[in-house]
């Protein structure tokens, strides 16, 4: 399919960045594309969370895929490891946190590039944050640089003079910043999951993803709407 200039695939995890993501989207005029992955993560209640967004956000279609990196591990939130809890900024910023998932982004952008290809899409929108961030390596701009360089040298879209725009407008934002934002667009943030760890539905309030979102919405002067389980 001939690519448009309106059509954009959204990588839709069901979580805050991606959430506002996909409303900068609607709000830039694109249609709208959700890709969701079910990847085995421990957190597997974003992916109906997803679903629920896609409807709140009226989407013109939503996939959800199955690919299980349960099979390759390494990381917390796809297997036994404990997840982080309690860490302080300073501790956040410190390395790799073992809730990187290898390769995670370069395998969905790779699908989401495949997708777009296929229903003629001329963007890639999803949250890429690196200010808030635990030193995740496919979240810096340098990384999405490269992505969108190699996907216009191995795709038919690219090599035809239609390469796909490969869309992070959180990178630089704060949390705070995001949520913000995501007020101007009337994000549904009652929709959205973070955590990393929950207890069935409920936000842990603890790990890593809990803590900066919680302290995002104390920034920005806004409740958090969801619930926590500390």
């Amino acid at each position: 399919m001939t690519p448009t200039n309106t059509r954009a695939v959204v990588l839709a995890s069901g979580g805050l960045d991606s959430t506002v993501t996909a409303a900068i989207a609607r709000a830039e005029g694109c249609e709208l594309f959700f890709l969701t992955m079910a990847y085995g993560q421990r957190h597997a209640v974003e992916v109906e969370r997803a679903r629920q967004v896609a409807a709140a956000l009226g989407v013109a279609h939503h996939l959800v895929m199955n690919v299980d990196l349960r099979a390759i591990g390494g990381s917390a939130l796809t297997g036994p490891a404990a997840v982080p809890k309690d860490r302080a900024g300073h501790e956040r910023g410190q390395g790799i946190p073992v809730t990187y998932v290898p390769g995670r982004n370069l395998i969905f952008l790779s699908i989401a590039a495949a997708h777009a290809e296929v229903v003629g899409a001329s963007f890639i929108y999803f949250g890429a944050n690196v200010l808030d961030y635990s030193g995740y390596p496919d979240c810096r701009p340098e990384f999405i640089r490269a992505f969108e360089a190699a996907v216009k040298e191995g795709t038919k879209a690219g090599t035809e003079g239609s390469p796909l725009q490969i869309k992070a407008p959180l990178l630089m934002l704060t949390k705070a910043d995001i949520i913000r934002r995501g007020l101007e667009l009337r994000v549904p943030f009652h929709l959205t999951h973070s955590c990393y760890d929950p207890a069935g539905d409920l936000a842990c309030g603890r790990c890593d993803s809990c803590v900066i979102r919680r302290e995002g919405f104390a920034k920005a002067g806004v409740v958090d709407p969801i619930a926590y389980a500390i």
